[in-house]
């Protein structure tokens, strides 16, 4: 049996053992710090079969020619050249949903946070010390027998409307693929026009992929046709969102509040206006973390890449628009 090499990318201070711990025993793992410069990182990986990452640049991949698989361990891809990636030959797959079970949980956790503004119950409670205070003048929103509209109704967007279910939602989606009609009946969500499921939802939840297409998808003249009771959800990526537009919508009384994982720069700067609003939770892109996760991802990926190196086809794979 062949010992295949596989590079696996990684930032300062993340934890690689998960990766280590369940690397199949035909497998050599060379840990590489992805803030290392190009060369340092050539050398670590010249003579990897496979790459797991979600940030290597063509610059180090022209110096890797035995690659036959670029592997993510997330569903994003927009941090790499894709294009220029495929050109080169070297196929891109990313985690096969790994993530959607720990996305679509913290997409209810956020629903229910900004629609029972538990932020502000907690920092009136623990921080201030003030049993209740001012709080009975707070509007608090339930999700069971709302509306909710889902944007993009892909792996995770199917796990959201899954656990929907259990609130006797009315569940709608918007999607530009057309979804099998025995999974639209699994999750019971129906299929609406894009306008549509903004005017009509109480809650609006968006899990699409970043591509020039989705970029800035949600802007002020989406926001102007929410409810003004509505709240916006948004754990896929920052630039999906027209990030100015949402401060107004919110600010403006557009739309009621949101809860975000994501922002447009990551980390972004600490003098974000969106801190300073009551009526917005942000949490620091973690959704897709937990221990299931990572396990998930770990057996996917090196499933897949042992798939490629044994000349089968890899699965999950991504393509330009």
């Amino acid at each position: 049996m062949p010992t295949w090499k596989i590079a696996y990318f990684t930032g300062v201070g993340a934890r690689a053992d998960v990766m280590l711990d369940n690397a199949p025993d035909n497998v050599e793992v060379t840990v590489v710090d992805r803030t290392l410069p190009a060369a340092d990182q050539i050398e670590l990986c010249r003579d990897a079969d496979a790459i797991i990452s979600s940030e290597v640049t063509t610059e180090v991949l022209r110096e890797c020619p035995n690659v036959k698989l670029i592997q993510t361990l997330s569903a994003g891809y927009d941090r790499m050249d894709l294009e220029t990636i495929l050109e080169m030959g070297i196929p891109v797959a990313n985690n096969g949903g790994a993530n959607a079970i720990s996305v679509s949980e913290q997409t209810l956790g956020l629903m229910i946070g900004i629609g029972r503004n538990l932020m502000a119950q907690w920092d009136t409670t623990t921080r201030q010390r003030n049993w209740r205070g001012n709080l009975y003048q707070t509007d608090l929103t339930e999700i069971t027998d709302k509306t909710v509209g889902i944007i993009g109704l892909g792996r995770i967007g199917r796990q959201v409307a899954k656990r929907l279910t259990g609130f006797d939602t009315r569940t709608i989606y918007y999607d530009i693929e057309d979804i099998p009609e025995d999974v639209r009946n699994e999750v019971k969500a129906e299929p609406v026009p894009f306008d549509e499921l903004l005017e009509t939802s109480d809650f609006v939840s968006i899990h699409v992929p970043l591509t020039r297409r989705t970029r800035g998808m949600m802007s002020d003249r989406e926001f102007d046709l929410m409810k003004p009771t509505a709240f916006f959800i948004n754990l896929c990526r920052g630039p999906v969102v027209d990030e100015a537009a949402l401060y107004r919508a919110v600010t403006e009384g557009k739309i009621a509040g949101a809860g975000l994982d994501v922002l447009e720069v990551e980390p972004t700067p600490a003098d974000n206006p969106l801190f300073d609003l009551d009526n917005v939770i942000i949490t620091p892109h973690m959704a897709g973390q937990s221990q299931e996760t990572a396990l998930r991802a770990a057996h996917f990926a090196y499933g897949n890449i042992l798939r490629v190196l044994n000349g089968g086809e890899a699965e999950s794979l991504v393509t330009p628009e």
